[in-house]
């Protein structure tokens, strides 16, 4: 076992047996970086608080299980848990960005089983996720308001009309086809240059 994964198990041995100064260590260390990612996600404070105590309470209940060994850092491992405790928040909320897929199993089920198998597919996630980040930076405005207005803020095409100045929904939606057309051609040159 690498160095830094066996310092990695004994935080995690040290969480089961509720050592107090581990368990705060691995709080201080990861706390930050889940909070601002759920809010850089939509999210407020208080998901970014309830989401990391999901995600730790999912840590403490795997660290329990003697077989359960990590297979990269505790904060990967966390912020990968949180990843997935917020966007299927959001899903249930019918907020989950069309890009991300799910798989639909049973509820308590999907909370609660094989995190570890996720992480790899969330590091995927994240990284199509940064790419549709940069996306939308390079896109420019008006296009990135216009499709997060639609995306993010469910507006009507009528609403953006009348935001955008266009003069009726239709023209609207012609301009979000193209600013979406745009936006695809600039994810897949990243995808394609990484």
């Amino acid at each position: 076992m690498q160095l830094s994964l066996l310092k990695e198990q004994q935080l995690l041995e040290g969480i089961a047996n509720n050592d107090r100064k581990i368990t705060e260590q691995v709080y201080r260390d990861n706390y930050k970086q889940v909070q601002a990612w759920v809010q850089g996600r939509g999210g407020s404070a208080d998901d970014g608080d309830d989401v990391f105590q999901e995600a730790m309470t999912i840590l403490f209940q795997k660290a329990q299980n003697e077989e359960f060994r990590l297979t990269c850092k505790i904060g990967t491992y966390l912020v990968a848990v949180s990843k997935f405790i917020w966007y299927k928040k959001l899903e249930q909320q019918n907020r989950r960005p069309d890009f991300m897929p799910f798989d639909s199993g049973e509820e308590d089920a999907g909370t609660q089983h094989a995190y570890e198998d996720d992480i790899k597919v969330q590091e995927e996630r994240e990284v199509h996720f940064d790419q549709l980040t940069l996306a939308m930076e390079e896109l420019g405005e008006p296009c990135r308001s216009l499709l997060r207005a639609f995306y993010n803020e469910n507006k009507s095409m009528q609403d953006i009309a009348g935001m955008f100045g266009y003069t009726n929904p239709d023209n609207a939606k012609t301009q979000k086809y193209k600013c979406l057309t745009r936006l695809k051609k600039l994810f897949y040159t990243a995808q394609v240059n990484k």
